[in-house]
């Protein structure tokens, strides 16, 4: 294989078609970002927008907007341009609540469907949240429903009649697996169980196809590649064919038909509004649309292929400038199997990712040991890539990671 040389890299980005969007994001001066797969960079637009909501709309307008400004509208409209990410239709994906939140509603809603089975299934390894609001339900019904996970390897071998739900997430948090959903799904309905998918690890990043693959409920999160900011509104899609059978477990007043009835009984609302719950907030719905708009103007495939090629690189070119630091691949080297990011096993890895970002190269840490790269195609480019694992190289060659400083675990990693 020809050396890969920083100037062909520079060449390549220039003839990007995605080129275009990094100058649409706030990147900060000696910064490449590899953590977009956790919190997505700032749009240069949002401020600007936000900054209208405050002072015009909330500050001059008043109470007003909600009308004037179509602020109740925003769970709905804005999930209407997520649905144009994730293969949904008009009316199938409202934004609000956070994607825990939005767990516990999937769940308690297949139970309604499935009402005369019991068991919660999930895999080993998913993301925390998603068997914690499982565990939640088992405790809140006295152990009528139960949570059972398996090895990810055994899911097809644990779909039984006792099955009321199935929630696995699309691309792993922590190896960036990629799961076959039309398969899944498929394999699922033959037995007729309902899917849960979340999101939050491929919205964004690479074409999701709900309606083809025959998806039941989904949910996701908008701070990540959505670039909604910290703590965006998550979202939740449910299929058509469900929405008029469910009588959502959280019964908020604005997933009544009438909120503005003030009525003392629950009536649920037509479609995907009976799973709003609560009033939204204005602010990150606002920050949120800015960055779906910005990703409505780019090509899916595009983005796919790229964050495709990017982590490609990045695993050559760690296996060659880094073998000898005892890095052990901790994702699917096939990229049609791997989401947007890039895991490695190092038994050191709190540290040496302490150390890169001291550097000015963010990624993060996933206990116990993985460190976790994440691609943005929009803003990251292959030159990025050269020299994120140039200073890695410097940063294990030299042993600067191994500090006391670099050691000491923060809240956050």
């Amino acid at each position: 294989m020809p050396e890969t040389r920083r100037a062909d890299l520079a060449a390549l980005d220039n003839t990007d078609p995605l080129r275009s969007f990094r100058a649409k994001f706030d990147l900060p001066d000696g910064v490449i970002y590899l953590d977009g797969n956790s919190l997505g960079c700032l749009p240069k637009a949002t401020a600007a927008r936000v900054s209208d909501v405050v002072t015009r709309e909330w500050g001059q307008d008043l109470i007003r907007s909600w009308n004037k400004n179509d602020w109740i509208n925003a769970p709905g409209r804005v999930g209407d341009k997520i649905a144009d990410l994730i293969g949904a239709n008009a009316g199938e994906v409202v934004v609000g609540d956070t994607t825990s939140i939005n767990v516990f509603k999937c769940l308690s809603a297949t139970l309604q469907l499935k009402s005369d089975r019991h068991i919660l299934l999930s895999e080993t390894g998913n993301f925390p949240t998603d068997a914690y609001m499982m565990q939640g339900l088992e405790r809140l019904t006295n152990g009528r429903v139960e949570q059972r996970l398996v090895p990810p390897d055994a899911i097809f071998e644990a779909l039984d009649d006792d099955i009321a739900v199935l929630l696995l997430t699309h691309t792993n948090y922590k190896s960036g697996r990629v799961r076959d959903m039309k398969a899944i799904t498929a394999t699922a309905h033959a037995k007729d169980i309902p899917v849960i998918w979340d999101l939050s690890h491929s919205c964004g990043a690479m074409p999701v196809h709900l309606n083809d693959c025959n998806a039941d409920f989904a949910v996701g999160c908008g701070y990540k590649y959505l670039n909604g900011g910290p703590g965006a509104p998550a979202f939740l899609f449910a299929a058509k064919r469900h929405q008029e059978h469910v009588y959502p477990a959280l019964s908020g007043w604005l997933g009544h038909k009438q909120p503005f009835a003030f009525d003392d009984f629950y009536n649920p609302a037509p479609g995907i509004d009976r799973f709003q719950c609560g009033t939204p907030g204005i602010l990150g719905c606002a920050a949120l649309e800015v960055g779906v708009d910005l990703m409505r103007e780019a090509d899916m495939e595009q983005i796919r292929a790229k964050s495709s090629a990017l982590g490609a690189l990045f695993i050559r070119l760690v296996n060659e400038q880094c073998e000898d630091f005892s890095f052990q691949l901790a994702c699917p080297k096939n990229a049609e199997q791997r989401g947007s990011q890039v895991s490695f096993h190092h038994e050191e890895g709190y540290a040496i990712m302490q150390a890169l970002i001291a550097r000015g190269v963010i990624g993060d840490f996933r206990a116990p040991d993985i460190l976790r790269f994440g691609f943005a195609p929009l803003y990251i480019s292959y030159a990025n890539i050269w020299d994120a694992v140039e200073i890695l190289k410097e940063v294990m060659t030299s042993g600067e990671w191994d500090q006391e400083k670099f050691k000491q675990k923060a809240a956050v990693t």
